[in-house]
């Protein structure tokens, strides 16, 4: 018979997903959700805040053998904040590294950075755009942005390069 001792609690992060096979989305971690992420087995975590992570936290990822990829992004924020289109490439160039999987993505509340990120992934999985901008706008309710469906829609899947030994297979 399990104790109650014995039982664990988990939450994971706000916001958190399943993107595709090995990869997750969130809001920013918590102390609360370290158990959560710990049973993940996470090799990575791409953090698309500018802002330093907090010790508790790189010390949960090195303590678990998790590597911090930090990608700092701006928000797309009116008027003239823009998330450039060559860190957002840099960014999905190590998703497209499957040594990196399971990896997590986040920013503060998983919803316009991430959303941004993971439309541009969907771009390059051949995702229609309804689509795309469907799943954004459900991660990113009520406070949806216009300027960030914009970049994902102008966003050129060109710009992305990746090593092919590497790909993951739903690429």
């Amino acid at each position: 018979m399990i104790e109650d001792k014995d039982v664990v609690e988990l939450f994971p992060p706000a916001n958190f997903s399943l993107v595709t096979t090995g990869i997750y989305r969130s809001g920013f971690p918590t102390k609360k959700n370290l158990p959560f992420l710990r049973k993940l087995k996470l090799k990575a975590v791409l953090a698309l805040v500018p802002e330093a992570i907090p010790e508790w936290l790189t010390s949960f990822y090195e303590a678990n053998g998790i590597a911090l990829l930090q990608h700092g992004l701006p928000g797309n924020k009116e008027p003239f904040v823009n998330i450039p289109q060559d860190k957002i490439a840099l960014a999905i160039q190590a998703l497209l590294d499957s040594r990196n999987y399971p990896v997590l993505i986040h920013c503060n509340k998983g919803k316009h950075r991430t959303g941004c990120l993971v439309g541009c992934l969907r771009k390059l999985q051949s995702w229609s755009l309804v689509a795309i901008c469907d799943e954004y706008r459900r991660f990113s309710a009520p406070k949806s942005r216009v300027l960030d469906q914009q970049f994902i829609e102008l966003f050129d899947v060109a710009c992305v390069s990746y090593d092919v030994r590497y790909k993951p297979n739903w690429l």
